[in-house]
């Protein structure tokens, strides 16, 4: 009986356009990849900074993997803390201007344990509507029951917290950057909202690490202390171009994960090389300031000529650049006419999005050059002309 259930689901999946197609790719320069024998332009990875293929990033995880291994074989609470992951901890908590930070490794179970941890003893969780997937299952883990305002709605958000009790734990609960969307959230205003209800605020930066702020910070990072933002999560993978995740905060906030989150205390530390990746990713980013200058450089020009195209781009000042499209078969359709013109870029269909909001959702990087944003620019403009003519 249970395939058959499978069966039915995957069949409605597949009729609603909403199927998935996993392809295989490798690099091909710093900001192509070949799959099924095309050379394509990527416009759907994170690498914001364009550090993933950077070299000095391979020769330091190498390196780190020869002195270190290529396993940290443990967690991190039995033997598998190394010294790269330590100094990784503090140089993370020096960029965020935080006390501490604790790795994790991936971002999705650093969000399970901060909402495991936070949201248990009957805690009420204010989550924005538009909030990554993993904030809403780490308080389902918790048991906690979110309550979700309007995206980017303080008025909305004010009116949840005036009737919530006052006698238990409060969490406000937002991206940083929405992942789908682009747009940034008003953080400062966020926890204005959240002090003034006694809540702790939680921001998921994961895609505002290394791209925001004055140092590459983020949309958090040091113009908001931990009184302001007591929980900071931010990964790795993404503008840093390695892999894996951390919590910033305080001593308190840190110790508590580390004692009590089980995402944390029931899975084996990253390995040593990664975090010596991610160690020299740190170096490039304060090193080398020009890559987040050249990547708003062609995020504001692909908005001012996307706009001028009178393509449907919705309000991000990030790099995250969203058409919105509507419908799912159009946008599948406009994916695969991009394809076979040597884009890759991702068509993001509901559950991801609402339903009637589908969109591609085309990502820039500073390992891009202003005449491929044209030239996909163009491709984009004509894929609308053929619609109306």
């Amino acid at each position: 009986m249970w395939r058959d259930v499978l069966a039915r689901r995957l069949e409605t999946r597949r009729a609603e356009s909403l199927w998935r197609n996993r392809a295989m790719y490798r690099p091909a320069g710093d900001a192509d990849l070949v799959g099924n024998g095309c050379r394509l332009h990527d416009f759907a990875g994170n690498d914001y900074l364009g550090l993933a293929r950077d070299p000095r990033l391979a020769e330091a995880q190498a390196e780190g993997a020869r002195r270190h291994g290529t396993g940290a074989r443990a967690s991190h609470l039995v033997c598998g803390h190394l010294p790269p992951h330590h100094a990784l901890e503090e140089r993370l908590a020096a960029l965020t201007g935080r006390p501490r930070a604790l790795l994790f490794s991936t971002g999705y179970m650093a969000n399970l344990a901060v909402l495991q941890v936070l949201g248990s003893d009957g805690a009420q969780v204010f989550q924005d509507h538009l909030n990554h997937a993993s904030l809403l299952d780490g308080a389902a883990l918790a048991g906690a029951r979110s309550r979700r305002f309007h995206h980017a709605d303080l008025a909305d958000l004010e009116r949840l917290l005036a009737r919530a009790r006052a006698d238990v734990p409060r969490l406000v609960v937002s991206d940083g950057v929405f992942s789908m969307d682009g747009d940034v959230a008003d953080v400062a205003a966020l926890a204005t909202l959240a002090q003034r209800h006694a809540a702790a605020l939680v921001i998921d930066d994961a895609h505002g690490i290394g791209v925001l702020g004055d140092h590459g910070d983020g949309s958090v990072g040091r113009r908001h202390d931990t009184r302001q933002v007591p929980v900071l999560v931010g990964t790795l993978g993404k503008a840093l171009g390695s892999a894996g995740a951390f919590v910033a905060g305080d001593d308190l906030l840190i110790d508590a994960l580390t004692q009590l989150a089980r995402p944390y205390i029931y899975t084996t530390a990253q390995p040593p090389g990664v975090a010596c990746a991610t160690l020299r990713a740190l170096d490039i980013l304060a090193a080398e300031p020009e890559r987040r200058r050249h990547l708003q450089a062609l995020t504001d020009h692909w908005r001012t000529r996307g706009t001028m195209l009178g393509l449907p781009l919705l309000p991000s000042p990030t790099p995250i650049q969203p058409v919105l499209l509507g419908d799912s078969a159009r946008t599948l359709h406009w994916a695969r006419r991009l394809h076979d013109q040597g884009f890759l870029v991702g068509a993001i269909r509901p559950p991801t999005v609402p339903r009637g909001q589908a969109r591609l959702r085309i990502t820039l990087s500073a390992a891009h050059e202003r005449a491929t944003l044209d030239d996909l620019l163009d491709r984009l403009a004509a894929l609308a002309a053929e619609e109306t003519s």
